[in-house]
């Protein structure tokens, strides 16, 4: 593949993600569904009830084995173009970073996701050091290969998608923000621009959403948190904060000052499920966070029309109605953001009720 032609195929990736993605999932026949959605999951990933942040419990992996595939195959030639000169890129984001590169586009580190269980009360997720650059040089790749449509070798070397040994799995947590009233529930909606960003462009999306990382290398062990990483969601995608951060958690107000909302019952947080996307393998952590309304108006009256990765909706009722054309495929969502909303719509005697 020529510089040229992959550039071509990109495009048909950002143009029609939505379609492809619909493609991806009937390579998996086989493999269950979350509810009406296209988002692949294994039975164990799906509680019967929605869980309580704190109950899942993170189990940190030292050294685990390397996956199976990297994406430096033989396979992924076909997705990786050759310069002018005649050298083929090493990795899909070399070629992404040279070629496309999104605005927000870094190699760094964040938690890779060797096992889950969130089955009952032993609910957990064994963890461990990884790189987000590993992920796109396997997913990214796979959906730039079935855009192209001359075949999946890399797709077929990969082989079961739920499988983490087989590639490098970097979950996200997808997060459904629900301001929750008596009888008027509302929630915001996130429209990915493909200029900005790497993963799910065009698409829409719940909110926040964020690839559970560190601040850094040095603060990997404090930060192995999901509550950290979704507050700084809260405060970058939803109040257009920056990824510089110059306090430490604990002496966060804005933390202190969510963290003691959880703690009072005005503000649950709970985990629903895990998915794959099947068009790029990408994995997400599926929560709901569910603000009392004078907390949400209170929390987020500055909330941000455009953000560093696109566009914001507000004020998206809660009805049926309303979510039923982003699960059933009529709108262009991504299947992890449907899958959110179709449990928390499964769940929502529980989730809006005030406890």
């Amino acid at each position: 593949m020529t510089v040229e032609e992959w550039l071509r195929v990109r495009g048909v990736l950002a143009e029609r993600r939505h379609e492809l993605g619909q493609a991806a999932g009937r390579l998996y026949p086989g493999l269950s569904r979350v509810g009406s959605t296209q988002l692949l999951c294994r039975p164990e990933w799906i509680p019967t009830e929605p869980l309580l942040l704190d109950a899942v419990k993170l189990i940190w992996q030292d050294d685990p084995p390397p996956p199976v595939v990297t994406g430096a195959e033989a396979a992924s030639e076909g997705v990786r173009p050759v310069r002018p000169d005649g050298r083929r890129f090493r990795t899909y984001a070399e070629a992404l970073g040279e070629l496309a590169p999104p605005a927000v586009f870094e190699n760094r580190s964040c938690y890779g996701l060797f096992d889950a269980d969130l089955r009952g009360p032993r609910a957990e997720l064994r963890m461990g050091r990884a790189w987000y650059f590993d992920g796109i040089d396997v997913g990214e790749a796979v959906a730039h290969e079935l855009a192209a449509g001359h075949g999946t070798p890399l797709r077929d070397l990969v082989g079961d998608p739920l499988d983490f040994s087989r590639r490098p799995a970097r979950p996200a947590i997808t997060t459904l923000t629900l301001r929750r009233d008596t009888d008027d529930s509302r929630f915001v909606l996130h429209w990915r621009d493909p200029a900005k960003v790497a993963h799910a462009g065009g698409l829409y999306q719940v909110m926040p959403v964020g690839v559970f990382q560190p601040l850094s290398l040095a603060s990997e062990r404090n930060d192995f948190h999901l509550w950290h990483c979704m507050v700084r969601e809260f405060n970058e995608e939803l109040l257009g904060g920056s990824e510089d951060y110059d306090v430490a958690f604990e002496q966060w107000d804005f933390a202190t000052a969510l963290g003691e909302a959880r703690e009072s019952g005005r503000l649950q947080v709970h985990v629903l499920g895990l998915g794959v996307d099947p068009l790029t393998l990408a994995v997400d952590l599926l929560t709901a966070a569910v603000f009392d309304a004078d907390l949400f108006d209170e929390t987020f009256h500055g909330l941000v029309g455009v953000n560093a990765e696109g566009r914001v909706v507000r004020d998206v009722p809660f009805e049926e109605d309303v979510i039923r054309p982003f699960l059933d495929g009529t709108e262009p969502m991504q299947p992890a953001g449907a899958a959110v909303l179709d449990l928390a719509w499964r769940h929502r005697d529980r989730l809006l009720t005030r406890p």
